[in-house]
């Protein structure tokens, strides 16, 4: 008996005639909304919707500009970078929507932080359950959007300044399976302001809830040389810093961990680190990283 047909025989049981008046319009709303309910209770999430515009990722381009580390160190940079994505992938899966937005920032400009982002998520790209989206978040430099060539593109200070762009229309695909881009868009007088709005927050939880297998890497401008990644902090549920071994003051390390709250602190990655510089003596994850002159020079940070 169908969901229609047994809410007709309990009118007809308390003695309500088919045709009783407001009887058919009972029926059909009730009938209809048990309907949607059963749909809904078995139906898939809506698949996120496909980037409007994509892009070639260059590798080699993103190595020689510093980018990525050279081609004889790539095995042990893809276990570097296993070490440092495991936790945050983890701890975004068991958390809330939050978890999923993942900062990335560091104390002074020229310690890494951008080298560290394009490291990190494309490690995490390589993830079979999830993809991610990578945000130029420190739009007064942008060197995400320079890097991979989407300087001149819309992106997130277009979707701050205007509320009727869909922020999702700004996100550029590639051609490597599950990473996305942001750009960072055209940069206003009024950077700090805009990161620091409501709107903000409204989009990084449009990005963080829209697809829950979707992790969001935000590269962030250094925490004691602008405001711009302050504001930022309050936002992201992970936070991550990064460190440029044997130049990074270790007052400017003390200053920008204090800065962030503990509970979204996952670690500190040691940048141009050797073994014998000693992993780990900033305490935290202290993982070794990479970074060339050439990303230096580029003003990676």
């Amino acid at each position: 008996m169908s969901i229609i047909e047994s809410a007709l025989e309990k009118l007809r049981r308390a003695g309500v005639p088919a045709g009783a008046p407001g009887a058919p319009v009972r029926r059909a709303a009730g009938g209809a909304a048990a309907a949607a309910a059963a749909v809904a209770a078995v139906a898939p999430p809506p698949a996120p919707e496909r980037p409007s515009k994509s892009i070639t990722v260059d590798l080699p381009a993103l190595r020689r500009a510093g980018y990525l580390p050279e081609e004889k160190l790539d095995r042990r940079f893809v276990e570097h970078y296993r070490r440092i994505k495991r936790p945050l992938v983890e701890q975004a899966l068991a958390g809330g929507a939050d978890a999923h937005l993942i900062l990335v920032s560091s104390a002074l400009p020229g310690d890494g932080k951008t080298f560290t982002s394009i490291n990190l998520a494309l490690s995490m790209a390589r993830e079979r359950d999830v993809s991610v989206l990578l945000i130029d978040a420190d739009i007064s430099r942008a060197r995400i959007s320079d890097v991979f060539g989407l300087r001149e593109e819309p992106g997130l200070v277009g979707a701050l300044t205007d509320g009727t762009l869909d922020v999702e229309s700004l996100v550029v695909g590639t051609d490597i399976p599950g990473f996305e881009i942001l750009p960072a868009g055209r940069s206003v007088e009024n950077d700090t302001e805009l990161l620091a709005s409501a709107r903000m927050s409204q989009l990084f939880a449009r990005l963080g809830a829209s697809n829950l297998r979707r992790l969001v890497v935000i590269d962030a401008a250094p925490l004691l040389a602008a405001s711009e990644g302050r504001v930022l902090l309050p936002i992201a549920g992970q936070v991550v810093l990064v460190v440029r071994a044997g130049a990074t003051p270790q007052r400017a390390v003390m200053d920008s961990v204090a800065l962030v709250d503990k509970n979204k602190l996952r670690g500190l990655v040691l940048n141009q680190a050797h073994p014998s510089s000693g992993e780990g003596s900033y305490g935290y994850l202290g993982y070794s990283g990479y970074g060339t002159s050439d990303d230096e020079r580029a003003g990676a940070r």
